[in-house]
């Protein structure tokens, strides 16, 4: 995946301009044989043909006309950016030492993949000029664009469709949402009108406008429609909350079209163009823009103290899966499930929500995945209520009022190693065939090695059965864990044989609770399993 950021340096226009020379000699070299037979008045003559003139092509016509009266109207509010990034020297960090045959043979992938480990690289040099795009906001210069076109940027320029040059100023930035506000200072400049996002429909057509590969194919349009809503990526510098509710789309973006406005039909902005899915990392898949109304949600906070304030809930969610869907008794796929709590301050769950609900609608507007959710929270003020309808096991509704809290940034805290080690005796894995798992028993060492918090008691999952239901559930130390199983159904499991216990009154079909731990994330979650057959 990438963002399509910097357009640098110029296209190859000496080979084009050689081919085009090599075209010619070619010409010239055989030109009795092109002229031999001179075409005559009358030749010419039968050569044309009156255009094609029929109600399809005049429809053709309208929407072609169409297009370029919408092209026409949005590309003087299109800015080109260019950003100047000081170079920077950044050192690689040795990381300390970890002697790797004290640890459990099965656990011994995850303390070699994490970071800090000797040989993990910290940074990079950086430094140059990069490219993108933005669009005009308001008549007195504010401006919309992506976080990862300025950022970092120590000096941003702005060049409207008239050439017009200035030097802007970074009012704000959201990395959480891709989002920054650029102010120049200029008067009486064309704004973009900014639409509703929620109401666009996949399948209407839409038009990019950006900058692509840099200076040579500034202002470029090109067309295409809404393939998708909703859509979330694997992108870097994400944290817990990040907001993605992408708009997918096969209009062509590449390279320097960041920040740019995807259009509708009536001139106004859906959305911004931030990020492209291609096998080459040019124009060879689908491009996503952030939605305008998550934008301009974030543009008027930053406008208004130049920062993003946000509200949460207190929870860690993820969508719904068809499991918990059925758990939950819903007839069909949607909503939003809470795996965990943040701390003992969560309001949610103060006033009563539990881990394991599945939230079907906030304030009465419909849920169905996470991105809808938190835009539906995030930019609301402290103190308020939330009206949280939830479901819970065997089809109960219930309706939770929750008071909204401030969101204070984490901060990564780094504990010290024990130099104990695990028991390899109890690593070996013990098996739980309903679930398709093996696990081992949390000893004190393994529990200091994997800086365990107090509260985290379970077995540790080694491996899982290719082809179980828990293999799209539960992480081993090779597949982003190890996984801690801490409850079967609220029931606390410690030991192989007690997940068995608790285990023992379900039968293959049924779907389980469980209540797990992950060590790398150091988060909790809940996960429904579907039991197999046990054999």
């Amino acid at each position: 995946m990438r963002n399509p950021r910097s357009g640098r340096g110029r296209l190859p226009v000496i080979a084009t301009i050689a081919a085009a020379a090599i075209g010619a000699a070619a010409l010239a070299e055989h030109a009795p044989v092109l002229h031999a037979t001179p075409l005559g008045a009358d030749s010419l003559s039968a050569l044309a043909r009156p255009p094609i003139s029929t109600g399809a092509v005049a429809r053709l016509e309208d929407l072609s006309d169409a297009f370029a009266t919408v092209a026409a109207h949005v590309k003087p509010s299109v800015v080109y950016i260019t950003a100047r990034h000081e170079a920077q020297q950044v050192t690689q960090s040795q990381g300390p030492s970890l002697d790797l045959s004290q640890i459990p043979p099965e656990l011994r992938d995850f303390f070699r993949s994490m970071p800090g480990m000797p040989g993990t690289p910290r940074g990079r040099s950086r430094g140059g000029v990069a490219s993108g795009s933005g669009f005009v906001v308001s008549n007195d210069g504010y401006i919309l664009t992506n976080n990862h076109v300025v950022d970092g940027a120590s000096e941003v320029t702005v060049r409207l469709l008239d050439r017009r040059e200035f030097k802007a100023r970074v009012v704000g930035r959201d990395p959480n949402t891709d989002v920054a506000v650029l102010k120049i200072d200029a008067k009486n400049l064309t704004a973009a009108p900014l639409g509703n996002s929620d109401a666009s429909r996949v399948g209407e057509w839409v038009l990019a406008v950006g900058n692509p590969l840099g200076e040579n194919l500034t202002f470029t349009v090109t067309q295409g429609i809404i393939s998708a809503k909703g859509r979330a990526l694997a992108l870097p510098g994400q944290s817990q909350h990040t907001i993605q509710d992408f708009i997918q789309t096969d209009a062509a973006i590449n390279p320097g079209n960041s920040g740019g406005p995807l259009v509708n039909v009536h001139g106004e902005v859906v959305g911004i163009n931030s990020a492209i899915e291609s096998p080459t990392g040019y124009n060879a898949g689908y491009g996503f823009a952030v939605p305008i109304n998550l934008a301009r949600a974030v543009m008027g906070q930053i406008i208004k103290s130049g920062r993003v304030e946000r509200v949460a809930l207190g929870i860690a969610v993820r969508d719904a899966s068809a499991d918990d869907a059925a758990y939950v008794g819903l007839d069909e796929i949607r909503g939003v499930l809470v795996s965990d709590f943040g701390d003992a301050t969560s309001p949610a769950q103060r006033a009563g929500m539990q881990a394991g609900d599945v939230i079907l609608s906030i304030d009465g507007k419909r849920v169905d995945y996470v991105a809808q959710l938190q835009e539906a929270i995030a930019f609301r003020s402290p103190g308020d209520v939330a009206t949280v309808e939830v479901a819970r096991k065997g089809g109960k509704r219930v309706t939770v009022r929750v008071p909204l809290q401030r969101v204070s940034e984490p901060t990564t805290e780094i504990a010290s190693r024990g130099d104990d080690a695990g028991s390899n005796d109890a690593a070996r894995g013990s098996s739980a065939p309903l679930l398709g798992v093996k696990v081992a028993p949390m000893d004190a060492g393994t529990a200091r090695q994997l800086q365990l918090p107090s509260d985290v008691q379970g077995v540790i999952v080694t491996d899982v059965e290719d082809g179980s239901s828990a293999s799209s559930h539960l992480a081993t130390p090779s597949t982003g864990g190890p996984d801690v199983i801490l409850s079967v159904e609220g029931t606390a499991v410690r030991t192989p044989d007690e997940l068995r216990a608790a285990l023992r009154q379900a039968r293959a079909g049924d779907v389980v609770s469980l209540r797990v731990y992950n060590v790398p994330a150091k988060t909790k979650r809940v996960e429904r399993v579907r039991l197999g057959s046990g054999r």
